[in-house]
Parts: structure tokens; C-alpha cells; sequence
């Protein structure tokens, strides 16, 4: 006859084992990421009190509300987006025509559930007289230039941008600007948008 022996863990045990599984996901997720670098992986944990979207508020970024999608990749005469979610943006029009990687004009969200999840960084530069030539950042040179993403800011807004995708794997890449494993609710605030047309820079 076997001996059976009851293990017991207490709740607390399982709470600390569940917080130890989540960040250890987390971290494995980070280090899938093809093309993470030191430099990035500091900007990361910089912008990481993000996480929180009431923070990002306080300083200064705020909702455009629409989750954006784009379901159809960019066709001729539009920037060549890959089909794919974006997510909820944050715009700080305070940060608008600096270029710091450490103040993003742009957080990007994910809406999971009833939570807001930080997935990515934008960078966002208005296409000015003054702007004699294409951004560029961590190696990377900016999308665009592009007309501005209706129906959530109008057209005559044009500009360059440039997403990473800190907190979140992007099989598309860590600076496209779509991200197929985004997922936007079937809701009134989601919005399935069309690639921006690309436009000269005078």
C-alpha cells in the first residue's frame, strides 16, 4: 500500500508564485523581442511608470479614446503598413517638435479586459517648412511623411512617426508600425482605419 501525503500551500505562497509567473512572462516576452538593445532596454524601464495610463495623464498624456486597427495592409500612394492593431493612443501635445527618446510624444495601449496595457512608444514629428530632411532615431529612419490619421486627428496634419514596441513582442518588428498581435474590442471605440496616404515633404 502507497502512502498518500497531502501538500498544503498557503494562499499567500500561491499569490507570491502567481506575481513570480507574471514577471518572469513578462521578461521572457521583453527578451523575444529580435533587436532589443541596452539602449532601448533602459528607455524601457524609463517609460515603465507608464504602465500605469492614470500616470502617463499626470504628466501629461492624454486618450484619443479610438482603438485603431488596420485590417488591410497599405496598398499604392499609402505608407506600407502591415495589417495589424495599433491600440489606444496617448498623445502630449506638450512634447510636440522635440525629439528625445526619453519623452515620446505618443503611448500606445492595449486594451485587455477592463485594463489599458503599455505596448509601445511613439515618436511624432509635424511635417514643418523648417524640417529639412527625414528623422531618424536608434538607427531608424521615420515613417512617412504622411497625412494625419482620420477620423482621429485631420488630414492637414502631416507627419513622420516612428513606434517601438518596448513592452510588447511585435512579429511585424520592433519599429513597425503595426502590430498584429494587437487586438481591438468589438466596440463603438474601435475604429478599422486605412494606411495614411504618404505625402511629399516641401
Amino acid at each position: 500500500m502507497v502512502a498518500r501525503i497531502k501538500v498544503t500551500v498557503p494562499t499567500a505562497g500561491l499569490t507570491a508564485i502567481a506575481l513570480v509567473s507574471l514577471l518572469l512572462a513578462s521578461s521572457v516576452e521583453a527578451q523575444k523581442q529580435k533587436g532589443m538593445t541596452p539602449e532601448l532596454e533602459k528607455l524601457r524601464a524609463a517609460l515603465d511608470k507608464y504602465q500605469d495610463p492614470i500616470v502617463a495623464v499626470h504628466d501629461g498624456y492624454f486618450s484619443t479614446v479610438g482603438c485603431v486597427e488596420y485590417p488591410k495592409p497599405g496598398g499604392q500612394g499609402q505608407v506600407p503598413y502591415p495589417a495589424g492593431g495599433m491600440g489606444v493612443h496617448f498623445f502630449n501635445v506638450g512634447l510636440m517638435g522635440k525629439l528625445d527618446p526619453f519623452k515620446p510624444q505618443v503611448l500606445v495601449y492595449e486594451p485587455v479586459g477592463d485594463k489599458l496595457r503599455l505596448v509601445a512608444a511613439e515618436y511624432f514629428v509635424p511635417l514643418t517648412p523648417d524640417l529639412k530632411e527625414r528623422p531618424r532615431m536608434f538607427g531608424q529612419a521615420f515613417d512617412g511623411p504622411m497625412e494625419g490619421h482620420h477620423p482621429l486627428m485631420p488630414h492637414e496634419l502631416k507627419h513622420y512617426d516612428l513606434h517601438v514596441w518596448l513592452w510588447k513582442s511585435n512579429p511585424a518588428g520592433l519599429f513597425a508600425p503595426t502590430n498584429p498581435d494587437v487586438k481591438c474590442p468589438k466596440a463603438a471605440y474601435t475604429l478599422q482605419e486605412t494606411a495614411p496616404r504618404i505625402v511629399p515633404h516641401k
